[in-house]
């Protein structure tokens, strides 16, 4: 990429120096991504961050000092624009629902590859919200065994129509917008707009808010047969 400004910025925060370069070779080989600045606990990640005007922060789950879990909060408070993806050698529950909950936009497993790496970058930097697909898994399966569905609408979601609800089901049961327009018999486009108004009536940030606060309100259904 010719234009240096026009690259995603990134920031590696990880307290183990050899797993942060690694990490910083990998990016700065793609052409559209640069490591910007590099941290070693949450705190340095959310100072850095604001500094360096960050794009993306891959941020390590298990860090001494102020780990990635108060690192997200911090770096939201500090960097609002900045988009958080975790990265941890363990997909345990406890991990992927406290980060969602502090404002992650994603979830992967250190053994991923260069490239599910970079395209992970590239997909939280463009709004996505991105979980490795064991991840995904043990979302799915918490929703299945957790909170019992309402017998009503939560107070929290009373203002969302009926379509907005079912669209909100679909997005708790981890469906793309392409899989819940096909379950519900409309557009990719009009699925879009759904998930923009369902945030706006909210007062979400992103998807992956919309999910928790579902998972919560113990709206998603189980799956039937």
């Amino acid at each position: 990429m010719n234009d240096p400004e026009a690259r995603i910025r990134v920031l590696v925060a990880d307290d183990q120096h050899l797993i942060r370069r690694g990490l910083c070779t990998i990016i700065d080989a793609e052409p559209d991504l640069h490591v910007v600045a590099e941290a070693s606990d949450g705190a340095a990640a959310a100072r850095e961050a604001a500094q360096h005007r960050v794009d993306v922060v891959l941020m390590d789950v298990e860090m001494p000092g102020v780990d990635g879990i108060e690192g997200v909060r911090l770096v939201r408070d500090a960097r609002p624009e900045a988009r958080v993806l975790m990265l941890t050698m363990f997909d345990l529950d406890e991990y992927v629902f406290s980060a969602l909950r502090a404002g992650a936009s994603g979830f992967l497993l250190k053994t991923a590859t260069p490239t599910e790496l970079a395209a992970a970058v590239r997909a939280s930097h463009g709004g996505e919200h991105l979980f490795a697909p064991s991840v995904t898994r043990r979302l799915v399966e918490s929703f299945v065994r957790g909170p019992p569905p309402t017998d009503g609408v939560p107070s929290r979601l009373a203002a969302l129509t009926e379509r907005e609800l079912e669209v909100l089901r679909a997005l708790a049961r981890g469906l793309s917008n392409a899989e819940i327009g096909a379950e519900l018999f409309m557009g990719e486009a009009t699925v879009k707009t759904h998930v923009t108004r369902i945030l706006a009536k909210l007062g979400l940030r992103d998807r992956v808010q919309a999910v928790v606060l579902a998972y919560e309100c113990g709206l998603p259904q189980r799956p039937e047969g």
